[in-house]
């Protein structure tokens, strides 16, 4: 779905749902942004916010969100080396060769909130290329090494589609115990 087509479309339910594991002022990272509608959320709720996106037009929209960085996630390398943020946060985009990378960048005690099309979707519209729908447990798999909080794998309605997702917690180094996020 082109960026553009992004811009009416409201914040993610699962996303909203899951963003009060995000702390006031925690740093996020919004992973193909698109027209920004996660990171106003999270701007709004006095986070600061980082999106990347490889369509520069539509971030120049979003000038003075928070950081923005033009990239082209499968063509180039990763733009934000080494960078680990408090929240990452991904919705309708799969590029199975930088899920290593996005779950890495997640600080420890920080949150993954991702959610994309799964096997299935073709039934019900596109994307329908299985190279672009998650197989079955494929998000799990992914994931490994967080704490997983919540994760659900089918059918959704309005508008019909196939979903997997899943929010995640980066346990802190040597805990005992899980942190307190608020739930």
């Amino acid at each position: 779905m082109a960026a553009a087509a992004h811009a009416d479309l409201p914040v993610s339910p699962w996303v909203q749902r899951w963003s009060q594991l995000v702390l006031p002022g925690a740093s996020v990272l919004d992973v193909a942004c698109g027209a920004g509608r996660h990171l106003r959320w999270f701007a709004a709720r006095g986070c600061r916010v980082t999106g990347v996106d490889r369509d520069g037009a539509v971030l120049q929209t979003l000038q003075g969100l928070g950081e923005l960085v033009v990239a082209d996630l499968e063509n180039a390398p990763w733009p934000l080396p080494g960078r680990r943020f408090d929240a990452v946060v991904v919705t309708n985009y799969l590029w199975r060769e930088l899920m290593p990378t996005l779950v890495a960048s997640v600080s420890e005690g920080g949150v993954f909130i991702y959610e994309t099309f799964a096997l299935g979707n073709a039934s019900v519209g596109k994307p329908s290329n299985p190279h672009f729908l998650l197989q079955p447990g494929e998000l799990l798999r992914h994931v490994q090494g967080l704490r997983i909080v919540a994760f659900e794998d089918g059918f959704l309605s309005t508008p019909d589609r196939f979903v997997q997702r899943v929010a995640a917690v980066r346990e802190p180094a040597g805990a005992t115990a899980p942190p307190r996020h608020p739930l």
